[in-house]
C-alpha cells in the first residue's frame, strides 16, 4: 500500500524525516509520497483542504497521514478512518473531515493499542509514535481492528458557508498558497446561473469585473480573479502576489456584486 504524508512539520526540523525512518523501520519496503508539508504551522483548514484536494488522485487503498496537530498531547483522539477503500490516519481535530463531507466511514478506530505505538510514547510528538507506525503496519497488511476500539464518531470542520443575498455573495478568504493566490470559500456550483461577466469581485479597496479564464486574463501584474482548480474562487495576480499586492489575510471577506 502507498503512504502520504501532509504535515505543517516544513522542510529544516527533522521531523518528516524522523517519521520516514519510523515506516521503513517497521516496513522497509512501504512507499512513501509526500504531499506537502509546507501547510501553515496549526492551521487545519489548509490540512483539510490539501488532503481533501490530493485524494482523488491516488490509488484506491492508499494510507493518507496528516499531522497537524496543535492539540497533540491532550485528550483529544489519534485515529484511523477507513472510507471507500482508502485510510486516513491522524489526530481528530478536524482535519481529515473535509474529505469525508456526505460520505459514510466503513469504520473509525481510535488509535489506542500501545502494542502498535513507539515506546516510550512522547506527548509531544504523536506522527512518530503513533500515526507512522500505524501506516506502517497497516501497509504490512495488519487487521485495521489491531490497532485500537472502534468508536462511532470524528470531529468536523465546519465549511465557512458564504452568504448569499439578491444581488451578492459575501465569503471569506480561507487559504494562501505558496504564489500568494487567495482562495475563498465561494465555490464554483455557488455561482451556477450567474453570468460570470456580470460579477464584480471586491477585496477591501480593491475591485475586479468578472471572472478570468486563466492567469494571463488581467495581464501582468494586475489582479483578477479565477475558479482554480479546487472549484473555488481565487484572487491571484498573473506574475506576482495577490496577497503582497493586497494585504489580504486569512479571513478577510471578499464580495461579488451581482449586477443588472
Amino acid at each position: 500500500m502507498l503512504i502520504t504524508l501532509i504535515t505543517d512539520f516544513g522542510s529544516v526540523d527533522p521531523f518528516v524525516g524522523i517519521m520516514k525512518g519510523v515506516i521503513a523501520g517497521i516496513h522497509a519496503d512501504a512507499r512513501v509520497v509526500d504531499i506537502s508539508h509546507g501547510v501553515p504551522p496549526q492551521d487545519l483548514m489548509a490540512g483539510a483542504l490539501i488532503l481533501r484536494h490530493s485524494v482523488p488522485y491516488f490509488p484506491r487503498g492508499t494510507i493518507h497521514v496528516v499531522v497537524v496537530d496543535p492539540g497533540v498531547g491532550s485528550e483529544r483522539r489519534p485515529l484511523l478512518i477507513q472510507c471507500d477503500g482508502n485510510y486516513f490516519v491522524g489526530p481528530d481535530n478536524g482535519v481529515l473531515s473535509l474529505t469525508l463531507e456526505g460520505k459514510n466511514p466503513n469504520r473509525i478506530i481510535q488509535l489506542s493499542n500501545p502494542a502498535y505505538h513507539l515506546q516510550p510514547t512522547s506527548a509531544t510528538f504523536h506522527g512518530r509514535d503513533i500515526f507512522a507506525p500505524a501506516a506502517a503496519y497497516l501497509s504490512q497488511g495488519l487487521a485495521a481492528d489491531l490497532l485500537g476500539e472502534t468508536v462511532s464518531d470524528f470531529v468536523r470542520l465546519e465549511w465557512p458557508a458564504p452568504i448569499r443575498a439578491a444581488d451578492k455573495i459575501s465569503g471569506k478568504i480561507i487559504y494562501v498558497d505558496s504564489f500568494g493566490n487567495l482562495f475563498t470559500d465561494i465555490r464554483e456550483r455557488d455561482l451556477q446561473g450567474l453570468s460570470t461577466a456580470k460579477l464584480v469581485i471586491l477585496l477591501g479597496k480593491y475591485e475586479m469585473e468578472g471572472l478570468s479564464s486563466s492567469y494571463m486574463g488581467g495581464g501582468a501584474q494586475k489582479l483578477l480573479a479565477v475558479i482554480n482548480s479546487w472549484g473555488l474562487l481565487e484572487i491571484a495576480v498573473y506574475k506576482g502576489s495577490a496577497q503582497r499586492r493586497t494585504g489580504a489575510k486569512l479571513g478577510d471577506t471578499v464580495e461579488l456584486r451581482i449586477l443588472k
